[in-house]
């Protein structure tokens, strides 16, 4: 048999990008959108520069959700199970032990009795 030859760069890079996760990076997108458009229209309105701070505060807004969701709590998934244990990410946490009654130390408060007069 003879072996293929291996993938040129851009022939990986197509196959990466064509199996890529392109709904969440929408999601994030308009979410970004609907985020920074509100914030700019309430802190500035659409006068002075306002296609300006609308772009700078979507790509930020974007980058800050993008590596929030995409790095860093899969990252905190990852470290729980490898560093912790599973047991401690999401094992069943044992019954609390039961504590017997405490003794009865007073007898029960006696009736009273009331009368009428």
């Amino acid at each position: 048999m003879a072996r293929s030859a291996p993938a040129t760069l851009p022939q990986r890079l197509r196959q990466r990008l064509a199996t890529y996760r392109w709904r969440r990076v929408g999601v994030l997108a308009a979410i970004s959108f609907v985020l920074s458009l509100s914030l700019i229209l309430y802190l500035f309105g659409t006068s002075d520069r306002f296609l300006g701070r609308f772009t700078s505060a979507f790509f930020v807004g974007f980058c800050l959700l993008s590596v929030t969701f995409q790095v860093v709590i899969p990252f905190i998934g990852w470290a729980t199970a490898h560093w912790f244990g599973k047991s401690w990410s999401g094992g069943s946490t044992p019954a609390p032990a039961r504590r017997a009654a405490p003794p009865a130390s007073r007898p029960p408060a006696a009736r009273r009795s009331s009368t009428s007069t």
